[in-house]
């Protein structure tokens, strides 16, 4: 185990902690169809600067989309979908100069702030009588791009869209994953050409794409056997741990510039 912790430039411990982030995200990836970015993004960044946790997240993101959309292919509400892939995609942009402009820390709370948010909003049943027209798609897809760009953590906006609408479970599930697909692809390819793909990178995805497969899978025949609102709880409770761990070392790191801390 050595020698592969060496080989993705991991310790042995920290490599032991990857994997268990890896499998916790991939499986509820395949459960629910989101929540996994937030946990590899949140979970990874306690490990690895942000710069070297985007690539990764976008790449596992893509290859458990591929997995999966065959199964839920016909559940899509392709009607939303299009419009909130064009605007997270013309976003997502913005949000790569972010990735590359903003220190570590600053970029870290703002992840842990968003995590938090988002999870606390579907665990209070933030709700629409109706399906958002054009303009608020089209904003929340905005919104999407950004954090998609900077912090790998796309889901956010689009989950409360999607389960805070009438559309039902199902097909918010199928949608996620369809747009996951759709805009962690081209994330992938921006940051390649910003220069965020390295051997490294691409040395850590060939070992931990296997896992998120294995995953995805084992989540996605879970999903007829489990309550949802059961596994919901369980996914929202993590997400909300995982922030506040990251909120936590960030503050921990720095005490020395807080008052009463240093």
């Amino acid at each position: 185990m050595n020698w592969i912790a060496d080989a993705v430039a991991l310790l042995p411990a920290q490599l032991w902690a990857a994997l268990v982030v890896v499998m916790v995200g991939g499986f509820v990836k395949g459960f629910a169809g989101f929540g996994a970015s937030m946990i590899w993004a949140t979970g990874l960044a306690l490990l690895l600067p942000p710069r070297e946790v985007v690539p990764l997240v976008l790449m596992f993101e893509v290859a458990s989309s591929i997995h999966l959309l065959p199964k839920i292919w016909r559940a899509v509400d392709w009607r939303s979908l299009r419009l909130l892939l064009v605007t997270t995609w013309a976003a997502t942009p913005f949000g790569i100069y972010l990735l590359a402009s903003v220190p570590a820390d600053p970029m870290r709370l703002a992840l842990a702030a968003a995590v938090l948010i988002a999870a606390v909003l579907i665990w209070r049943g933030f709700a629409l009588k109706s399906v958002p027209g054009t303009a608020a798609t089209a904003a929340v897809g905005a919104s999407a791009g950004l954090l998609n760009g900077s912090m790998a953590i796309v889901g956010p906006p689009v989950i409360l869209f999607y389960f805070s609408s009438p559309l039902g479970f199902s097909v918010g599930r199928a949608s996620l994953v369809a747009f996951f697909l759709g805009t962690d692809s081209v994330g992938t390819v921006f940051l390649a050409l910003q220069g965020l793909v390295t051997g490294e990178t691409l040395r850590r995805a060939a070992l931990f794409i296997p896992v998120v497969l294995v995953a995805t899978s084992l989540g996605n025949r879970g999903f007829l056997k489990v309550s949802e609102a059961r596994f919901r709880l369980v996914v929202l409770c993590l997400l909300i741990a995982l922030a506040a761990s990251l909120a936590l070392h960030v503050l921990w790191s720095n005490r020395s510039m807080l008052p009463g801390l240093g």
